[in-house]
């Protein structure tokens, strides 16, 4: 190794890390000023009534959100990292003023469609750069790590904007913490973050030219990419309702919005602190059965919530499917890392990302419609079982060690 070779390894980039680290928590930040507000919001002054007509900005989200993410990784192989970092934050500035001062629902919408384009690119190229900057052997810790700050983050945020709003009401004054997000984050990524593409490189170890077919070969065509993105669109598919549908839920049931504002907040923080002990776990043990085991999990709370009608059940519930959330979220990031080789593994990100980001889309449209037609029980028991179903193809179609790491 040359002296000015790049060094892998989270503790030979501690400071870089790091920093990448307290980005994604501002990243993470955005999205939870919306967690326990916006659906309410959506019912108390803009007079909407149907589920789907609700749902729809989350649907906004995740679909800008899918295709900025397949735009990150693409964009991160060809013009490096920072500069995707810094687009996805210049992006974000207008989401605030536009969820504090929007006149009518459809501004509501336009920005979700920019704050899924800044989520996309900002959250997407720190989950690379830290894969870049780990190197192989701790790539799930790495993962862990990243998914804890954004998520613990978005609790945080979820928490702080319900708080806001139950003493200055729904709208401006929660959201005006996004402006202090965007600026922090915005920042940090301008002065203080480094290029990393030069550690994909130097893993690497020589010029291997992209494959023609990166979508096909990871949406379809792997066995352990593809079970990763399938697995990836129906985990998101339950958080597109846990932030659209359970709010409504919750108050239907009686909650304040004080109450509802920590129950928004307790499934985002369990699944954010258990990503670290989760992120290690699959690096000893493999990453298929965690994968397996949390989306089982995920299931099985998914239906206690459809069962339950007390804040003290609705708090287990939201716990458990926090904990099945840890065990599946970086793992399927890590598994990503390990399958596809450095020279084209940003782009394979992407498109995992995309697959799985999607799932906003397709769990606001479902679960919008069933919940308007059969009501929210039927809504919130299918995509249980959906996500049981999704954990029985993942044991059956990844294999075993194929994408462990070496």
């Amino acid at each position: 190794m040359s002296p000015s070779a790049p060094r892998l390894g989270i503790r030979e980039n501690l400071g870089q890390f790091s920093l990448l680290v307290v980005v994604n928590a501002f990243v993470g930040a955005m999205v939870g000023l919306e967690r326990s507000v916006l659906p309410l919001a959506a019912e108390v002054e803009f007079g909407l009534a149907a589920r789907t007509a609700i749902l729809s900005f989350v649907a906004a989200f995740g679909l800008s959100k899918a295709l900025s993410n397949y735009a990150a990784g693409r964009l991160g192989d060809r013009w490096g990292r920072r500069p995707v970092l810094i687009l996805g934050w210049a992006i974000a500035v207008p989401v605030a003023p536009l969820l504090m001062w929007a006149p009518t629902w459809g501004w509501i919408v336009g920005a979700n469609v920019l704050l899924g384009a800044s989520q996309g690119l900002a959250w997407s190229t720190t989950v690379i750069m830290k894969i870049d900057l780990a190197g192989p052997r701790r790539r799930g810790l790495a993962m862990g790590i990243n998914e804890f700050a954004g998520y613990v983050a978005v609790a945080g945020s979820a928490l702080a904007a319900g708080y806001v709003a139950t003493r200055y009401g729904l709208r401006p004054a929660p959201f005006a913490l996004g402006l202090a997000y965007v600026a922090a984050g915005g920042v940090l990524s301008v002065f203080a973050i480094r290029e990393t593409r030069g550690h994909a490189a130097h893993e690497a170890l020589r010029p291997v030219a992209p494959p023609p077919d990166v979508f096909v070969r990871t949406s379809f065509r792997d066995p352990t990419l593809s079970s990763v993105c399938q697995a990836g669109l129906v985990n998101n598919a339950n958080d597109a309702m846990a932030w659209g549908l359970f709010p409504l839920m919750f108050a239907a049931a009686g909650l304040a919005v004080d109450r509802i504002g920590w129950l928004a907040a307790l499934y985002p923080l369990v699944w954010g602190a258990g990503q670290i002990p989760a992120g290690a776990i699959s690096d000893r043990f493999g990453r298929k059965w965690p994968i397996v085991v949390g989306m089982t999990v995920q299931g099985v709370a998914i239906v206690m919530v459809a069962a339950a009608a007390s804040f003290t059940a609705y708090a287990v519930s939201t716990v458990l499917l926090g904990v099945g959330t840890a065990l599946v979220y970086p793992t399927l990031l890590a598994a990503v890392g390990d399958a596809a080789d450095p020279s084209w593994r940003a782009s394979a990100v992407g498109v995992y990302r995309l697959w799985r980001d999607l799932g906003y889309v397709a769990g606001a449209v479902v679960a919008g419609v069933v919940a308007d037609t059969l009501g929210p029980t039927a809504a919130t028991v299918g995509l249980g079982v959906a996500t049981v179903a999704s954990g029985l193809v993942v044991a059956v179609r990844m294999p075993t060690g194929a994408a462990d790491p070496s």
